[in-house]
């Protein structure tokens, strides 16, 4: 059975065919890269799959259940829970804090009970503490757990965003470039994570990449989008093999990338 399926998945933006047709499974376990040139639909893809846009045509199968028209919190309730780009943290808030934050989908805490400090509400404040710890110290952020996200380095911000996302225990997680902006120690570090969470949370990964070095080090499966088409699919040493990925994609100068 495929986690998730994109069934010919095409999104409009006014006159502009952003995704046309695209068809994906994913299979439980997977690590599964997708690439591409700039502009050519990854990100848009996304916010498909994780409801911040819906698609002009096509369906979203998650489980085999049709998320197609979800919002955003009701997949993410599901199991199938991404990172941004950006680094979407509350900047003013503790790591720990930042990560508590992210077990909001799964505790359900109830802001009357926390007023009245019930039995109930008091066992599900501690549960998320025992969960924080372990993910913090599977990403080896225990020793930074009260710094603020503001003063963490680059690196570190990235990591905090993929700690808030795990606390919502995804089966499913969509990293959306998660080494941009990293130095090699940085994504050397990121990738040792990324093993670690697949491995250790059984979690199903999904990521968009311009990183070919991490990209081919750590998926099982590529998918490459071009100008919103599904162009090739294959291991990493099939795209990297494949002519017209080389073409729109590999073969241009590593600094574009």
């Amino acid at each position: 059975m495929a986690l998730l399926e994109l069934k010919e998945i095409s999104k409009d933006f006014g006159g502009l065919r952003a995704l046309n047709k695209v068809s994906i499974k994913i299979d439980i376990g997977e690590i599964i890269g997708l690439i591409g040139p700039n502009g050519a639909g990854k990100t848009t893809l996304f916010n498909v799959v994780s409801g911040f846009y819906k698609p002009s045509g096509g369906s979203v199968l998650f489980k085999e259940e049709n998320i197609t028209d979800l919002k955003p919190f009701q997949i993410a309730s599901k199991g199938l829970v991404r990172t941004f780009q950006e680094s979407n943290l509350f900047h003013e808030f503790s790591v720990e804090k930042n990560v508590f934050i992210g077990c909001y989908l799964r505790t359900q805490y109830a802001f009357f009970e926390q007023m009245l400090k019930t039995s109930k509400a008091i066992e599900k404040y501690r549960y998320p503490y025992k969960q924080i710890s372990e993910i913090l110290e599977l990403l080896k952020m225990s020793s930074v757990k009260d710094e603020l996200a503001k003063n963490l380095p680059h690196g570190l911000q990235r990591a905090l965003g993929i700690a808030i996302a795990l606390a919502a225990e995804p089966e499913l997680l969509m990293l959306d470039e998660p080494f941009a902006g990293m130095n090699a120690e940085e994504t050397s570090s990121m990738m040792t994570h990324v093993r670690e969470i697949h491995q250790e949370k059984n979690v199903t990964i999904l990521l968009v990449e311009h990183d070919m070095r991490a990209v081919m080090g750590l998926c099982d499966r590529v998918f490459v989008l071009n100008f919103g088409e599904k162009i090739a699919e294959g291991t990493p040493e099939q795209i990297q093999n494949n002519p017209e990925v080389v073409e729109a994609y590999l073969g241009v100068n590593e600094d574009v990338v």
